[in-house]
């Protein structure tokens, strides 16, 4: 099978792009791919810049993305206290990550979380009402896991809270100095949830797992760019996080929730017009979610980011990412 090192393609140029220019945010891939390659499922490490703490946007990979970006240098910069216990990756996952925005409550988005909670030090998960009862109900319930939350199933351990997200509605993220506002997405009948996470005026966009609003038929996906197009017309938009989980030659019917490159492209495009066309050029698009395939050839990755570049006429700058690779945006 051919090496896949598709990463760093079109990053080259993303710190010297004047148009994004600002504070930004930190940004480090803790899983990069969608369904079956455990250990490297979609989890996104963010903080603002050089503030050093952090929030992950899902966290199906947790302890080994960390061990991955530590070995890839992402955190070189953090300094253990002397009389602290914890290796380094122990202590950015109790001292540095403050919280847990979780899109929905498929395993592949919070196994990470699930199995570094005995390890774990107390702190929020954010999310919409509907994807904490889950993940209460479904994990946290003495049978599939001990009760790691503050509800549920007595006795609650309370080493995380859940905190409800209400749609459209500011929340500070806690030791972070940021915020977020929650946008419900549709996946194939689950709710889901995009994350529009600001500190100052910048602002990014994490996005859970949405299949496209006419195959769903629902408006959420337009809603999301709806809210976020006065941050693409001002250049406060530093960066969208945001899935293509198979390519084109996927059915539509076959989706199950989730979006292709054209699907992707053509939804971008309901953005720039509603941001009044032309505002997307170098906007960073991380491409989150891509399936790890186990049949012969190239990974999916490699034609997926083939076919976005062929219908990029909005001039974004697609990035493909590998586990452990970080940014500044």
């Amino acid at each position: 099978m051919k090496a896949i090192a598709v990463g760093w393609v079109l990053a080259a140029g993303l710190l010297a792009a004047p148009a994004w220019a600002g504070e930004g945010f930190d940004v480090v891939a803790l899983g990069a791919r969608g369904g079956i390659e455990d250990g490297n499922l979609s989890a996104y490490l963010i903080g603002a810049h050089g503030e050093g703490n952090y929030v992950t946007c899902d966290a199906g990979a947790l302890v080994n993305g960390l061990r991955v970006a530590d070995a890839k240098g992402a955190f070189d910069e953090v300094q253990v206290p002397p009389d602290s216990t914890y290796s380094r990756i122990g202590y950015v996952l109790t001292d540095r990550i403050k919280g847990y925005l979780i899109s929905h409550a498929h395993l592949d988005h919070i196994e990470g979380l699930i199995v570094a909670s005995p390890d774990d030090s107390k702190k929020p998960i954010y999310a919409l009402p509907s994807v904490n009862e889950r993940i209460e109900r479904n994990y946290f319930n003495w049978e599939a896991w001990p009760n790691f939350g503050d509800a549920g199933k007595a006795p609650a351990l309370k080493k995380y809270h859940y905190e409800n997200l209400v749609p459209g509605q500011k929340t500070d993220l806690a030791g972070t100095g940021m915020s977020v506002t929650a946008f419900p997405l549709s996946h194939g009948g689950v709710e889901s949830t995009a994350f529009l996470i600001e500190s100052g005026d910048d602002a990014l966009l994490c996005f859970g797992d949405t299949g496209p609003d006419a195959v769903e038929k629902t408006t959420k996906m337009h809603d999301v760019w709806t809210a976020a197009a006065g941050a693409v017309k001002e250049h406060r938009l530093k960066a969208v996080i945001i899935e293509s989980s198979y390519s084109n030659a996927q059915p539509d019917k076959q989706l199950f929730g989730h979006l292709t490159p054209a699907w992707l492209l053509k939804s971008l495009h309901d953005l720039d017009e509603q941001a009044g066309g032309g505002a997307l050029k170098d906007l960073p698009i991380v491409v989150s979610h891509i399936k790890y395939s186990l049949k012969k050839g190239d990974q999916p990755q490699v034609e997926i980011l083939k076919e976005l570049q062929a219908g990029n006429d909005l001039g974004v700058k697609f990035i493909v990412p590998e586990q452990g690779e970080h940014w500044k945006f």
